[in-house]
């Protein structure tokens, strides 16, 4: 593993660095906005137009990759997003911040397109799990470090809008000085969303509301933070926390996936998120005990979709599973763009305790949804389920496009060398890069 995670340490640390800006930027303008008056609703249509730009880029990237290379792709897509946050400080209103947020996510599909079929191709079968874990903590706490950036100057000034164009910048520079070849690029086939909602409507359901969860979480979190707490170190707290919670929790609840049934862990963690988002309605903006509320509603809220992922693996056949994904892809972008638009208006309308309303409502259906599909369809015995699930990244829904071993994949399975495989590559891996785990 240690020799792979050197090989890719310039794609890593680039990464790291986005991720930084990333969270930083996601952040400020959602307080930024709040403090220049904008209305809530008008705010939530923004902050979503960076999900429609990662759903809309997720399809673009990989022909762009496929054209003109990795390295390419990945200098112009940053230089984009660099540029974009710097408009941002420039023109102050929502039609133009609404247009900048659609490019800054179609920037960051490409770079995760990029980042993540690269260390899939330089990994062996034997250490991609270990090396796919490594950049998902990564990402998570170049996220969350993004958010202590925040307080170091006032959101009001362009100081940090600055800063954020500084960061993805030198996010570049790793990358173009890395003398190692590209890898070959590949896109795979597609599978219909009405064929996977064939095979598994619990899957589709589930995926869209669990991104609608997402989109309200991370779109309008410091919007909710900014009317409740009102201090901008408390604001960078409460959104890092949702991440922290996150990578706490994420291997615990695959692990426990894997011992009661998927089923069985979406019910479990769609009820908790529902008590945890009301609690924390009663509890109120302050106290520690706050904050730990909150990295528990990120931590429940965070691993539903690799569940919903690996619940569609389990009723379809391996020559379905990479090309399934594509069609998840498009379900949970959907979601994700939604959510944000629908909690703004009824915060707008009604308060800011609908932020926590908006997310335990998507996990309030879901939860209704798994209750009814199980009294339709029997559950899978526990042995015949796939192999632990990874938490992919919320964000960077680009599997698809990085599954160079499927094919290998499927051969074993029709060879039944399946278990060897797994023996193989014992680590878990990102169901959101893995074919096994698609």
């Amino acid at each position: 593993m240690w020799t792979d995670l050197r090989a890719s340490w310039a794609l890593l640390t680039g990464m790291a660095l986005m991720m930084v800006g990333n969270g930083l930027q996601g952040t400020l303008l959602g307080l930024r906005a709040t403090m220049e008056g904008f209305e809530t609703f008008t705010t939530g249509v923004m902050m979503s137009g960076f999900y429609v730009g990662i759903f809309i880029g997720s399809m673009l990237a990989p022909r762009l990759v496929q054209r003109v290379g990795h390295i390419r792709v990945f200098a112009a897509l940053a230089s984009l997003v660099s540029i974009a946050i710097l408009v941002h400080a420039i023109y102050v209103n929502p039609v133009t911040w609404t247009f900048m947020r659609f490019l800054t996510g179609l920037g960051y599909a490409g770079l995760y397109v990029v980042c993540e079929s690269w260390l899939n191709d330089r990994a062996s079968n034997e250490t991609r799990g270990q090396v796919l874990s490594v950049y998902m903590v990564i990402c998570t706490l170049g996220l969350a470090g993004g958010q202590f950036l925040l307080s170091i100057r006032s959101p009001m000034e362009v100081d940090l809008f600055i800063l954020i164009s500084v960061i993805v910048s030198f996010g570049l520079i790793p990358m173009l000085l890395t003398a190692r070849p590209a890898p070959s690029f590949e896109t795979s086939s597609s599978m219909s969303l009405v064929a996977l909602y064939r095979a598994s409507p619990l899957a589709v359901i589930s995926s869209g509301l669990t991104g609608a969860a997402h989109g309200i979480i991370f779109g309008l979190g410091a919007v909710y933070a900014r009317q409740k707490l009102n201090d901008v170190d408390l604001v960078a707290l409460f959104m890092a926390s949702f991440l922290l919670g996150s990578l706490l929790l994420q291997w615990p609840i695959g692990w426990a996936s894997d011992r009661i049934g998927r089923r069985s862990t979406m019910a479990a963690l769609s009820f908790l998120s529902i008590i945890s988002c009301l609690l924390a309605v009663q509890l109120g903006s302050s106290g520690t005990l706050f904050f730990i509320l909150i990295a528990v509603v990120g931590g429940l809220a965070t691993p539903m979709y690799p569940l919903c992922i690996a619940y569609a693996n389990d009723r379809l056949e391996p020559e379905q599973i990479v090309g399934a994904s594509g069609s998840l892809v498009m379900v949970s972008g959907i979601g994700l763009s939604i959510g944000p638009i629908f909690a703004s208006y009824l915060m707008g309308e009604y308060g800011a305790d609908f932020f926590f309303f908006g997310i335990a409502s998507a996990f309030v259906l879901i939860l209704c949804f798994t209750l009814y599909r199980m009294t339709k369809r029997e559950g899978i015995d526990i042995e015949e389920q796939g192999s632990t699930v990874v938490p992919g990244q919320i964000g960077t829904p680009v599997a698809e496009y990085n599954a160079p071993d499927a094919e290998i994949y499927i051969e074993a399975v029709a060879s039944g060398e399946v278990e060897k495989l797994d023996e193989e590559d014992p680590i878990p891996s990102d169901p959101g890069t893995d074919p096994k785990k698609l």
